[in-house]
């Protein structure tokens, strides 16, 4: 079975403390960062093991920031380095070191970065993101769009190589106009996709069929935002639930649900780069490469 997983357990605590973000310089306590420990290795323990029986693909969601956890780096290294996972990815602030990826499988190993003004010197961002290219991770960048972040967003396209995607994400709550819009997909190209909601009720999508969501204890839904449950993970339960089902929501406003809807074109526009937002028309070609500069056309944002 090809299986997509997007795996959420305890973490809550960040290190930025984002004005829009409800989890801004949320500390978990020893006990909730143990548990979260002992929550994701199991989970790494039950992906390690379901070689020759699936081929995975997994996406680290947390509400918190996970590579500043030694637990997360080291999950994301190992699973990179399995035969059957396909891609494992990790939304990050990269506010941590970057040292730890001489370890991983860059083939297999993806970042979702986001820059967020105002929570670190940009050329520290930057510096990192450069860091990453010499080093050949594939990963994009991307930013919440408020207008107070649109010179930030702007330098940011002039800086980043042209095969480093820059995504936009709509600020959560704010209805754009036209010439807002224009603005942030002059810099983003697929900016659109994430300005309005998109109608889901009744509509075909991969969620619950080859898509899952699983939280800390093994509970299996078929995304972040339905809450009704398959079955759990480690006892195998959810296998029987898996198929084909139409979104019971009203609208779907996160990436990470939206691009998963078969009445959009996202995984041709996403081909290859799904699970760390890169369009197929980005592809690397090595450290210190030139790329190709065709462009494919967290929180305080509609989420993802």
């Amino acid at each position: 079975m090809d299986l997509t997983v997007l795996y959420r357990g305890p973490l809550a605590s960040c290190d930025y403390d984002c004005p829009y973000c409800p989890f801004a310089k949320r500390r978990d306590s020893r006990e909730q960062l143990r548990a979260d420990r002992a929550a994701l290795e199991r989970f790494a323990g039950w992906a390690a093991a379901r070689e020759g029986e699936d081929r995975l693909s997994v996406l680290f969601t947390p509400w918190g920031e996970g590579l500043v956890r030694s637990w997360y780096r080291r999950a994301l290294t190992e699973l990179s380095r399995l035969p059957h996972v396909r891609r494992v990815a990790v939304q990050t602030n990269l506010s941590c070191r970057t040292d730890w990826l001489d370890g991983a499988d860059p083939d297999t190993l993806a970042l979702w970065c986001t820059y967020h003004p105002g929570q670190t010197p940009y050329d520290r961002f930057l510096g990192k993101c450069r860091d990453l290219v010499a080093r050949g991770i594939r990963f994009s960048v991307g930013i919440v769009g408020f207008e107070e972040h649109l010179e930030a967003a702007r330098r940011l396209r002039a800086d980043l190589p042209d095969r480093v995607y820059l995504w936009v994400n709509a600020a959560e709550g704010h209805t754009y106009t036209d010439e807002e819009a224009a603005r942030w997909t002059a810099l983003d190209p697929l900016f659109p996709y994430s300005r309005h909601p998109h109608r889901s009720a009744g509509l075909p999508c991969r969620t619950g069929e080859s898509v899952v969501s699983v939280d800390g204890d093994g509970t299996v839904r078929r995304c972040h935002f339905v809450r009704s449950e398959l079955g759990n993970l480690y006892d195998g339960s959810y296998r029987a639930a898996l198929g084909p089902r139409a979104c019971p929501l009203a609208v779907c406003d996160c990436h990470i649900g939206y691009v998963h809807l078969e009445s959009l074109p996202l995984y041709d526009v996403f081909a290859g780069g799904v699970l760390e937002r890169i369009p197929a028309g980005y592809r690397d070609s090595g450290p210190g490469g030139a790329g190709t500069t065709s462009r494919g056309g967290g929180a305080g944002s509609r989420p993802g």
